[in-house]
């Protein structure tokens, strides 16, 4: 059996963190399906603060990847932010 030390002796913290980041959008996933589903109000709100605590967390993780340069993001080009603006407005 492998402890936790053992793990982090092959897992560097960026492999770590990758993933961390990986479940949480698997967490997310399974949570949004759950609150979409959910006959019952009580339970879809649950189901949903339980989502909002899992994206803070998922945002958290990848705020770490992206200031670490783990996790590289290009700025958007003004052009591409227009046509994609066009596109969707003119969408009824």
């Amino acid at each position: 059996m492998v402890n936790a030390n053992q793990c982090t002796q092959y897992m560097g913290d960026k492999e770590i963190l990758q993933d961390a980041l990986m479940s949480q959008k698997h967490i997310s996933e399974g949570y949004n399906s759950f609150a979409g589903e959910c006959a019952r109000t009580d339970l879809r709100d649950a189901f949903l603060n339980i989502l909002n605590d899992e994206h803070g967390i998922q945002s958290d993780v990848f705020t770490i990847m992206q200031s670490n340069g783990w996790y590289p993001t290009e700025s958007a080009q003004p052009q591409k932010v227009q046509a994609a603006r066009q596109k969707f407005s003119a969408q009824p």
